[in-house]
């Protein structure tokens, strides 16, 4: 045999075996881009069980918002075995603010997910002026509700459109997106932009503050007048000054509204008809601002800036408005004396 045919073989051979070498590295990916694909194809094949396109169930003719929870226990569906809600009941106050506080994963916004009706109860029920909540036509229902979150979604289009998309699929006029920009506190702000309704708010609301992001946030879920207004930690993600300005708009937006307010600041609930307060999946306490009254608290570990509470997580001011300044030094007093013994 020749050397060139011996040559040629050999970089035959050579260049097989690294082909061969580098398809084998790849078997662990593709054990794994096969195993994703079918997660994917079960995800599609997944119905919700609940439609949101059913056209079935009942339209109240008028809503007074009175909406309460009625031993209500409820897992969700991906962790069968932890139980989020257990017994919980609440009657909210109806065109009044109800606001939940509590530790952080204890079902404060599984309570908002269900009011969506995002999940149905595991047992118990929701009611909405006496009717649970299944039995409404889930389109009318949703349609009545207002939801702002913590971290606003915006698109990339015009502030026009943002705040309009909240009414979908109603159509809305100028007059009506502006009358909801007043209600939350961006009206004025918006018109001092050179292209005013029309200034794109970039991917993700990028070309806004959290703060304005937050406000349109919330004329966007006026637009369509709800009667019942959620809120999830609408002011948390926000430093002192753009606080302060959401604030005075969420006040105005809860008037004339049934609200359920969730936080973890004073400042977002200090105004509340109601303060629950939501341990473990339990209503734990359920004084309201007006009585100041303030039951079983023990204090078990304090800090100048934040006082830990055994039944609750509950800040230093939130006692001064139960209690008043008198009644809340005579508890200071109490803390001191028991942390230095």
């Amino acid at each position: 045999m020749e050397f060139y045919s011996v040559y040629r073989i050999f970089l035959v051979v050579f260049y097989a075996a690294l082909s061969v070498g580098r398809s084998t590295g790849m078997i662990p990916d593709y054990s794994r881009g096969k195993a994703a694909a079918l997660r994917i194809m079960e995800l599609n094949k997944r119905e919700s069980a609940i439609d949101p396109n059913d056209d079935d169930g009942v339209t109240l003719a008028k809503v007074h918002g009175n909406l309460e929870f009625k031993d209500v226990q409820f897992r969700y569906p991906a962790r069968p075995t932890l139980r989020i809600l257990k017994h919980f009941s609440l009657a909210c106050v109806t065109n009044g603010t109800t606001a939940l506080v509590g530790p952080s994963g204890n079902g404060k916004s599984t309570c908002v997910a269900l009011l969506e009706r995002f999940y149905d109860t595991t047992s118990g029920s929701i009611l909405l002026d006496g009717h649970d909540i299944r039995l409404l036509n889930l389109r009318w229902y949703r349609s009545i509700i207002g939801l702002v979150q913590q971290e606003p979604v915006l698109f990339d289009f015009s502030i026009r459109e943002n705040i309009a998309y909240g009414s979908c699929p109603k159509a809305v006029t100028q007059e009506e997106i502006e009358a909801a920009a007043q209600m939350s506190n961006i009206h004025d702000f918006i018109k001092s932009l050179p292209q005013g309704y029309d200034t794109i708010c970039g991917a993700r609301g990028n070309q806004m503050s959290g703060g304005q992001k937050q406000r349109i946030a919330i004329a966007r879920a006026l637009v369509r007048n709800p009667k019942i207004l959620l809120m999830d930690e609408a002011t948390a993600a926000l430093d002192n000054k753009s606080e302060q300005i959401v604030q005075q708009a969420l006040e105005q937006a809860q008037t004339g509204r049934t609200c359920l307010s969730i936080a973890h600041r004073l400042t977002t609930i200090r105004n509340s008809e109601k303060i629950a307060v939501v341990v473990h999946g339990r209503l734990s306490e359920e004084p309201t601002v007006a009585s100041r009254s303030i039951h079983n608290i023990t204090i078990c570990s304090l800090d100048r800036k934040s006082w830990v509470i055994q039944t609750k997580c509950i800040t230093q001011s939130l006692i001064e408005i139960w209690l008043g300044p008198e009644g809340a030094e005579g508890i200071y007093a109490r803390a001191e004396s028991t942390a230095e013994s």
